[in-house]
């Protein structure tokens, strides 16, 4: 259908691009980018230049250095590619669009192979199909349309494709703020498909704890610690922590589906792993804790807290040793507003029907690699992308829709054209 308007002509051509949008996908999904261990980075990386050089982009490819993201679990491997692409236009102002390329570990419990795409009951399934490569897939739609029709544009396109948002101590995204890599405002798409107006969110530590015993049979367990059972002082410990910590509340405006209740700090036992038969003492434990530390929250205090409590389990338990390590921490993001709000604003109005009024701010005790932008300089993050409440990101049969990638990528490429006139 042809429009009077090249804009509204380039905006309806892709509702007819599922062809190439599904081929996008179907290559992204089948690129191994899970992290634990984040092998696949230089793989995708591969594959983006691929697609994104016929339109022209130059490519500058960027390793952070393994000093700053190896851990002492060894559970980070490969090198950390980080892939900076940008557009062949003499528009001024840069807009960086971020995308994160790792993706959680599969898991179990997965109805069709979730490292391939799979179409069922108007659904696209498979593990970062939201979250959030179905993202790449929309914003090179949006970039496509510019130029099948010659649209001028009001910013010039930076793609920030980045390493280690699911974890990890060292995300790309910090490593290339730090290095004042790029400039101009970000355009974060970590979030979903809702009318929201981002307000912040929550920091994030991953720490692991590793607790020693001696092996020893059971049914004979002289000299034998069972590192298990020493860890209950430690897991207990935890436990009473927590029910202090999520007594805190922060003032960051909650989301809708809280219903008004206010966003609390968290401390949870994430993951513990021990032992390998009845007849044997385990002789090592292992715990994984996760702490979500409000923005009015300090760091080091955060820290100094849990340590002091690990400190203290320690003394209690019979175990040989007890240590701990920061495997992860994701910065709290506060007040990422800024004066390009209103044209994405107007911009998701376009591609996804939203009104005026469906529009609220409101944060989240989830977490975001943006706090380090923030801490490098920059302070204004526009906020979008695929999440929806039901489509089991992190979990099974992760999955978007054809209608949610084409409604993005009308809101991108409304936002990036010069004859895009908010209203």
């Amino acid at each position: 259908m042809q429009h009077s308007n090249p804009l509204e002509t380039a905006l309806f051509s892709l509702t007819e691009d599922s062809d190439a949008i599904l081929a996008d996908l179907e290559k992204m999904l089948s690129i191994d980018t899970c992290f634990p261990p984040g092998n696949g980075y230089g793989a995708f990386a591969d594959l983006i230049t691929g697609l994104l050089s016929p339109l022209g982009w130059s490519f500058e490819r960027v390793s952070v250095p393994p000093a700053l993201w190896q851990t002492a679990d060894g559970s980070a491997q490969g090198e950390r590619v980080n892939l900076i692409a940008r557009a062949p236009t003499d528009a001024g102002e840069h807009c960086n669009l971020y995308f994160h390329v790792d993706t959680v570990p599969a898991g179990d419990g997965w109805s069709c192979p979730p490292l391939a795409l799979t179409q069922r009951d108007g659904k696209l399934l498979g593990r970062g199909s939201a979250d959030m490569k179905g993202t790449i897939v929309a914003a090179l739609a949006a970039l496509r349309a510019a130029e099948r029709y010659q649209l001028p544009l009001r910013f010039k396109p930076v793609f920030l494709l980045c390493t280690d948002e699911e974890g990890g101590l060292y995300p790309g995204i910090r490593y290339l703020a730090e290095q004042q890599l790029f400039s101009g405002h970000l355009l974060s798409f970590n979030g979903g498909a809702v009318p929201r107006i981002w307000a912040g969110c929550f920091g994030s530590l991953d720490v692991a704890i590793h607790i020693e015993g001696r092996s020893a049979h059971s049914g004979d367990p002289v000299g034998g610690i069972n590192a298990l059972e020493a860890a209950l002082p430690v897991m207990n410990a935890i436990y009473s922590l927590k029910q202090q910590i999520e007594q805190r509340t922060s003032a960051l405006p909650s989301p809708p589906h809280w219903q008004g209740k206010p966003l609390v700090s968290r401390l949870t036992l994430a993951a513990a792993h021990s032992g390998s038969k009845g007849s044997t003492l385990p002789h090592r434990c292992e715990l994984l804790i996760n702490r979500r530390y409000a923005p009015e929250e300090q760091f080091d205090q955060v820290w100094q807290e849990l340590e002091h409590c690990l400190k203290q389990a320690a003394d209690l338990s019979p175990a040989l040793s007890v240590s701990w390590h920061l495997i992860g921490h994701l910065a709290p993001v506060s007040d990422p507003t800024g004066p390009h709000w209103p044209r994405w604003q107007a911009a998701l109005s376009r591609g996804f029907g939203f009104e005026a009024n469906d529009f609220a701010a409101w944060g989240s005790s989830t977490s975001s690699d943006m706090g380090w932008v923030q801490q490098a300089g920059i302070q204004e993050i526009l906020l979008g992308g695929l999440a929806r409440p039901d489509n089991h990101i992190h979990a099974a049969d992760e999955f978007t829709t054809m209608q949610d990638i084409v409604s993005l990528s009308q809101s991108i490429l409304a936002y990036l054209a010069a004859d895009f006139l908010p209203t």
